[in-house]
């Protein structure tokens, strides 16, 4: 496997076969973060291209002080954000978009619960409807309270590196998690029992 660097170098000598590869490695780290910002579907693909030729464009300029993972959302973000005050678009995505099949998101990613891998058939179709509503409340997030939620549960980034992305300190990002996992559980203890959110 060539280094990540080898890579780049490749992709700036014009390897297309290389940059194929960035794109389908990096492809779900933009489309989690376009796609929390973003509800029209046709503007999400759009933008998703747009971060890939800037990330093609720009790749000569990366230095290598902070990961490339990191790099590339930024880039992601800041496009969409972009869009956002262009189009003059609300800030915040109210609606749940039921069009996105998020498979990642779990009910036990954000709330750090326990699963069994010996459930019933009918706590499984218990769980997914917990997830499809806690889905639903995290479109219901501020933007960056979303973004945060995604990037460090989803994506597995580090407060540092979220910080990057969004131009937050580590401080804020920990503090916007925290109140972000608070408003979803009190919004999801009021759609469901106690004993049906811990099960």
């Amino acid at each position: 496997m060539p280094s990540e660097q080898e890579r780049i170098n490749k992709i700036i000598e014009g390897d297309v076969d290389d940059f194929r590869l960035l794109v389908e490695d990096y492809q779900r780290l933009v489309t989690h973060i376009v796609f929390r910002m973003v509800r029209n579907e046709a503007d999400r693909e759009e933008i998703c291209q747009q971060v890939f030729v800037k990330v093609y464009e720009n790749l000569k300029r990366f230095q290598g002080k902070s990961k490339l993972s990191t790099w590339i959302a930024r880039i992601a973000y800041h496009t969409a954000m972009n869009y956002i005050q262009k189009k003059k678009v609300p800030l915040y995505g109210d609606m749940f978009d039921g069009g996105l099949r998020e498979q990642n998101a779990t009910f036990s990613d954000i709330i750090d619960t326990a699963k069994s891998e010996q459930d019933l058939p009918d706590e499984v179709l218990s769980r997914r409807q917990r997830d499809r509503l806690l889905i639903r409340h995290i479109y219901r997030l501020p933007i960056r309270y979303r973004l945060v939620v995604t990037l460090f549960h989803l994506d597995e980034m580090s407060y540092r590196d979220i910080g990057e992305i969004l131009n937050l300190p580590e401080g804020t990002v920990k503090s916007y998690l925290f109140r972000a996992r608070k408003l979803l559980k009190d919004r999801l203890l009021q759609e469901l029992p106690e004993e049906e959110l811990w099960r």
